[in-house]
């Protein structure tokens, strides 16, 4: 986004270890309801917002029997209610604007993974909520869509499941048809097009940036 010229407010829980002059961060957990609240707040109130770009995940793997209500609950509100709170705060802005651009992050595996029972379901929501609001929000200029990767490789998300360079990333790069991992790059590319000004005609839509993972079946 800095590279398309854009001015970048970054939410984290650290902030990152690069300046630049149009990257403002924000240290913020979006698991913290109040927190994540007061920062959209403040963030609407200081830059007048045309992208939210939803880009935040947590997994909590485990088989049915083991997965935790707490697991659940959390995820809900990282990937459904965090969302739902900047697009609020930045919305009236939006609306004010009759422009708005939102991408939201949801995943292939919420078409189904074995130990995904919490993320999956929440990555699913992901969906059903943008094309809501992809209705709700289009007689205002508003568009919003969604990016579903699968395995990206160069994340820590990515590593902290599958190890760099083990037999299990070579063997789960051949499990996917196009013979590879993605990559961040692959899924920014995804992000620029529903953000770019000219594609207010697209909205409501869901883009598997998977390999083709998503029309066969992997394992991670």
């Amino acid at each position: 986004m800095l590279d398309a010229g854009y001015e970048v407010v970054c939410l984290a829980r650290t902030a990152p270890d690069w300046t630049h002059p149009r990257l403002h961060a924000v240290c913020v957990d979006l698991l913290d309801m109040e927190a994540t609240q007061a920062a959209a707040a403040d963030i609407a109130g200081r830059f007048a917002v045309s992208h939210v770009i939803h880009n935040a995940g947590v997994i909590r793997p485990a088989l049915l029997p083991d997965v935790q209500l707490g697991d659940l609950e959390a995820l809900v509100r990282l990937h459904l209610a965090a969302p739902l709170l900047l697009l609020q705060a930045a919305l009236p802005g939006m609306r004010a604007r009759q422009f708005g651009r939102v991408v939201l992050l949801s995943s292939r595996a919420a078409l189904g993974l074995e130990t995904r029972t919490a993320y999956s379901a929440t990555k699913a929501g992901l969906i059903g909520m943008a094309r809501t609001w992809a209705l709700e929000l289009a007689p205002s200029g508003i568009t919003v869509n969604v990016v579903a990767p699968g395995p990206i490789a160069q994340t820590k998300m990515f590593h902290d499941v599958v190890p760099a360079g083990s037999e299990r990333e070579t063997k789960l790069a051949a499990s996917i048809p196009v013979r590879r991992l993605g990559t961040p790059g692959d899924v920014a590319r995804a992000i620029l097009f529903f953000a770019a000004v000219e594609n207010g005609f697209v909205t409501g839509q869901t883009l598997f940036v998977c390999g083709g993972s998503s029309i066969g079946s992997i394992t991670i």
